[in-house]
């Protein structure tokens, strides 16, 4: 050790009194570490040993491709999952009624009109109307923000506006795709398309819900296209996206009884539907499995903790959030039984860890846990904002969190036809059964809970 000089000497002074000062806290570390750490690599081991989680993803998306809410594949895939729950002997195994938006696609194109001729690839944007039968050509309006708009006044009017929004990050660059179609109407524009909340294109529109605002009287088409076609003079533009009445869904529901507080629950998850494109492998066929491999693994290595482990694939998150809403509401009465709640909604690659949601101390708890991971790099634990399927019982008081991935290449697929399983890496998604395997049971079994917001 080189005690030269003194900055160097100050700060390990510095550390030595942080470690003296928190010998409570380091010890309890040290404690779950050491309590859970053989459990924790049993279930490391086996969820990484094969490929058994990335094979039940691409089954189930090759035999029923998208899930979008409302169609008969969601259902279906619904049934085979139920199915294939009891056959791995999980517990109380059904379907949570839930009602749920029927948005269908309907014919759609788009086609550059001039300087030429040209077939633009394009996705009407979920929950958009229709144009008439013969479609929609106008000029086109270029705009780069929602001030831009504002800006433009009367020159908007007659016209099809187009956000050409560069990609930032999701939560702010999603705006647009939300609420744009409603802001361009109230200016009076006749449609609306968007350039792509995308990181990256390959001729590639994504798709994505919209919302119309109820203080705007028009409702106006919208629609994605790619972003190398950002800049356009004039469009024609076919939408055929129309709204049926709302259809009967279901929650998947599956548990790991606790064996001694089978009341308090341990609830993880994904999105079981998918948007109309692709095959919704990677948004988020890949969370739910990866959940219901979690406990799968807990049964097969007979570890039952001591409060229950519920596995839900929740139904419509893409087009509403329908499922989660319907959850909480379900669950309305033993709400304050549920200790925590975790999501994987960000595709199921390379996990760092989670993002978590609660006080400081619920953080503090979470943190005591996470080195029981550090074997797999998923060790890390931030405050974060939540997942939406779970966001209602966020709202609620109950702490949660979600799943934290390498997210380089998820908004590449992100709403595209090109979301299926060869994106995903087996040994990846091995590892995120993992994470959400040794959380789950570890906050089942940990004689305390989290403490909730009140």
């Amino acid at each position: 050790m080189v005690l030269a000089s003194g900055t160097r000497f100050a700060s390990l002074r510095t550390r030595y009194s942080l470690l003296m000062h928190r010998p409570l806290r380091l010890a309890a570390a040290t404690q779950s570490t050491a309590t859970y750490q053989a459990v924790a690599d049993r279930l490391i081991d086996a969820a990484t040993r094969d490929s058994a989680a990335w094979n039940r993803i691409a089954e189930l998306t090759d035999t029923f491709g998208h899930r979008l809410s409302g169609s008969v594949a969601l259902e279906r895939a619904i049934d085979w999952t139920l199915e294939r729950m009891r056959a791995d002997g999980l517990e109380n195994v059904r379907g949570e009624r839930a009602m749920v938006r029927h948005w269908v696609r309907g014919t759609e194109s788009a086609e550059l009109i001039t300087p030429r001729r040209k077939p633009l690839a394009m996705l009407a944007l979920g929950g958009s109307v229709s144009t008439p039968a013969g479609g929609i050509t106008a000029p086109v309006v270029v705009v780069t923000s929602y001030d831009d708009l504002a800006k433009r006044g009367a020159a908007v009017k007659g016209k099809i506006v187009l956000f050409d929004v560069p990609f930032t990050e999701y939560e702010a660059t999603r705006l647009y795709r939300t609420g744009g179609a409603s802001a361009a109407a109230k200016q009076g524009a006749v449609a609306m398309l968007l350039r792509s909340v995308a990181s990256f294109s390959i001729n590639s529109p994504h798709t994505g819900g919209i919302r119309y605002d109820s203080t705007v009287a028009t409702r106006i088409p919208a629609a994605a296209i790619a972003v190398e076609d950002a800049l356009l003079p004039t469009v024609k533009l076919v939408v055929g996206g129309r709204d049926l009445p709302l259809s009967p869904s279901r929650n998947v529901v599956a548990e790991l009884r606790g064996r001694e507080k089978p009341d308090e629950v341990v609830v993880i998850g994904g999105h079981i539907d998918s948007w109309d494109v692709g095959q919704g492998a990677m948004d988020d066929a890949g969370g739910v499995v990866a959940a219901w491999e979690a406990v799968r693994v807990m049964k097969a290595l007979g570890l039952r903790p001591r409060r229950t482990v519920r596995v839900v694939g929740w139904t419509n998150e893409e087009n509403g959030v329908d499922g989660g809403r319907a959850y909480r509401t379900t669950h309305a009465a033993d709400v304050d039984k549920h200790v925590f709640a975790l999501e994987s909604d960000n595709g199921v690659f390379r996990p760092s860890g989670i993002a978590a949601v609660g006080t400081d101390s619920a953080l503090a708890m979470l943190r005591r846990i996470a080195p029981l991971l550090a074997r797999i790099g998923a060790d890390s634990v931030t405050r974060g904002e939540g997942e939406a399927d779970i966001e209602p019982l966020l709202q609620a008081g109950v702490p949660g969190a979600g799943l934290s991935v390498d997210g380089t290449r998820y908004f590449w697929y992100h709403h595209t036809n090109a979301d299926t399983p060869d994106k995903l890496d087996p040994r990846d998604v091995a590892r995120c059964v993992a994470v959400m395997a040794v959380y789950a049971y570890v906050l089942a079994e940990m004689p305390e809970v989290l403490p909730r917001a009140r």
